[in-house]
This record gives C-alpha cells, structure tokens and sequence, in this order.
C-alpha cells in the first residue's frame, strides 16, 4: 500500500471550524512536547498543551494558538479538537499582554482565596 502524500487537517475549537484543508506537514503541541506529523505517521491520540499548532501547505505556513483538547493522528488525517484556537493573525497582541499581566499579578499575592490553577493556566494562555 502506498503512503499518502497529503494530510487532511481539521482544526475545531469549541466554537468554530478553523481548518479543513489537505496540507503536508503538522506540528502539534502535545502534552509530552511538541511533534510532528507528516503523510504516512503512525496513528496516535495525544493530550494538547497551550502551544503553537503550526502547517505548511506548499512553502507557506499558517500559525495558530492553542490550549488542551486532543490530537488524533492517522496516516491520512489530522484532527485537532482544541478547548482554545485562535489564527495567528486573529490574537489581540494586546488584550493577551494585558491578560497575562493580570495572570502574573494575581500569582504574585499571597492571597489565601486566589484559585491559582486558573491563574497558571490564564498565563500559559
């Protein structure tokens, strides 16, 4: 049997499709660290990480932000279902600043009713 040479990649957060495209390469933030995927990969389910998803499609790549959800890899496909997915070109540079500066803030005080989890997760954001 001969190795596919293009990967189907979906890209679905909790709110939208982002992706739906024939591309031929993947590299995904897993919870393990980062790996790729190229057409012919061992099927594989892996935990996400907030991280950088990125594809090249031809010489071009495309850029997103995610955080947790799954990665189900086949040879063939590539589908990330991602609790948070934002295009490169759609972050708000400085509401995610501001929002980090607030993260950083709130892990900084010693206060006993500060959920810090929450905290460290809106930082990795």
């Amino acid at each position: 049997m001969a190795l596919p040479t293009h990967l189907h990649l979906e890209v679905v957060s909790a709110d939208r499709l982002l992706v739906h495209d024939d591309v031929d390469e993947v590299e995904i933030p897993g919870a393990d660290g980062y790996f790729g995927v190229l057409p012919g990969h061992t099927p594989l389910l892996a935990l996400l990480q907030v991280g950088e998803l990125w594809y090249r499609k031809g010489p071009e790549k495309f850029y997103f932000s995610i955080a947790f959800g799954f990665a189900e890899v086949q040879p063939d496909h590539v589908t990330i279902l991602a609790e948070i997915a934002e295009k490169a070109e759609e972050i708000d540079v400085a509401r995610a600043e501001a929002a980090k500066k607030r993260a950083e803030e709130r892990l900084a005080k010693p206060v006993t009713d500060i959920d810090f989890e929450r905290a460290r997760i809106a930082m990795m954001k």
